[in-house]
């Protein structure tokens, strides 16, 4: 597994043409992955793009494997959700990728695209349906240290 993990949330834009540029640091993670390019697909339970290298795909796949092809329903199910809805979108010398018309409208995403680093894997979400998002996963993750609201640190 690569060792350096997707961290950080950046902001970005979406071309007109549905062009998107990974992050310099993102695409270097891939790219030390030896991933030509990332594997996006629908989240299939927020509304946002689910983006990985060939470390995930591998992990996920070698999972997969430990189960009857034919007669695991569980695995066929998770086949599915991930394999079949992602693809793999080269990149060109700027970084940018070109997403699928149904990718952007799964997400919403309009001008504005943040990038969101969550270690094995980033998402991209549509910037203003992020903002309740980012607040909604602080206030789960202060829940579970315990922490009240507005304690926390630079606060």
């Amino acid at each position: 597994m690569g060792a350096v993990p997707f961290i950080s949330t950046m902001t970005g834009t979406l071309d007109g043409k549905g062009r998107v540029c990974i992050p310099s640091a993102y695409r270097q993670i891939l790219a030390a992955q030896t991933t030509a390019g990332v594997y996006v697909c629908p989240s299939f339970h927020e509304p946002a793009l689910e983006c990985f290298g060939d470390d995930v795909l591998q992990a996920f796949h070698q999972q997969l494997g430990t189960q009857d092809p034919f007669f695991a329903v569980e695995g066929d199910d998770k086949s599915f959700a991930i394999l079949s809805m992602t693809q793999l979108l080269a990149h060109d010398e700027n970084g940018r990728v070109r997403l699928p018309e149904e990718f952007i409208a799964h997400a919403g995403l309009k001008d504005k695209v943040t990038f969101v680093g969550m270690g094995r894997k980033f998402q991209i979400w549509e910037t203003e349906r992020f903002a309740p998002i980012q607040a909604e996963r602080l206030a789960r993750a202060r829940a579970m240290r315990g922490a009240p609201h507005g304690t926390g640190a630079g606060e």
